[in-house]
């Protein structure tokens, strides 16, 4: 039996997408071709295709596609007393904050929540932001993400502050944001599916996943938004615009405001909230 052979159990998924990719694709299209070919002939499997057709995607990708936007970031105030910087912690359960000074534009670097334990040991009165806190790393909005990717592992850094053309914060970015969009959202022991949907950030502000359903938000917020012709916040949002928004755009339903803050050519999926009147 030949080396060629199909039967020949040497022969691995690996040598044999080679084989295929050998008609030299022209284009990133050729290639998805070529790996969807392979999928449907069970040389991959669904989770393979994922992961090659995400890492495909994140080489023409730039970072203001998937960043987290400005809107969204939780930092800590240069001037902030130590007993808000842990409650801020505590409550967002991130391990990473942006630490800024007057304005959200002056970032004085990253504090990392790990460092903070020393000071059961050490004490209170030991604490000074300004000798914990590490340089920010700023990174344009335009930078691909296989380039940023390979910064966060050459130079061990795992948050960027990503900034506009004019200088000031758009967002920020994760190397788990990068490593999500090749193998999928990647979730931990702390994450909570029900605080994802509905999240305050301040007075009448509040986070609105595009998935949440009406029900849930009929329940928080006292409101009776139909649930006759969709199930989600989404969906309503998306009628009453009467076309798929952007981000940026803003709408007014009942007593609410939406503006849509994470979307992409299929559908919505944040949006940011704003009560127009109280309850009462």
């Amino acid at each position: 039996m030949s080396d060629d052979s199909p039967g020949n159990p040497d022969r691995t998924w690996l040598e044999r997408i080679s084989k295929a990719l050998s008609a030299e694709p022209k284009s990133r299209e050729d290639v998805v071709d070529l790996l969807r070919a392979a999928h449907d002939n069970q040389i991959l499997d669904n989770e393979a295709l994922g992961i090659m057709e995400g890492a495909l995607k994140v080489s023409y990708q730039q970072v203001r596609e998937i960043m987290i936007p400005r809107s969204r970031i939780v930092v800590i105030h240069y001037a902030d007393s130590l007993e808000d910087i842990l409650k801020l912690v505590i409550e967002s359960n991130h391990s990473r904050f942006p630490v800024v000074g007057e304005s959200a534009d002056d970032i004085r670097g990253i504090l990392l929540a790990k460092e903070l334990l020393p000071l059961v040991l050490t004490g209170r009165e030991n604490f000074r932001i300004d000798q914990m806190i590490r340089p920010a790393t700023i990174i344009p909005e335009s930078k691909r993400l296989n380039v940023l990717l390979r910064e966060f592992r050459e130079q061990r850094y795992h948050m960027a502050i990503v900034v506009d053309e004019y200088g000031g914060v758009a967002g920020l970015i994760t190397i788990e944001d990068i490593l999500e969009e090749i193998v999928g959202d990647i979730e931990d022991e702390t994450d909570d599916d029900e605080d994802d949907f509905i999240r305050r950030q301040a007075n009448d502000h509040y986070l609105i996943a595009a998935l949440t359903p009406i029900e849930d938000f009929n329940e928080h917020f006292g409101t009776g938004l139909s649930e006759d012709e969709f199930d989600t916040v989404g969906g309503i949002i998306t009628q009453a615009f009467g076309h798929l928004p952007t981000v940026g755009e803003t709408i007014v339903l009942e007593k609410f405001s939406f503006r849509v803050i994470e979307a992409d050519g299929r559908q919505i999926h944040q949006m940011e909230m704003r009560l127009l009147a109280n309850k009462d």
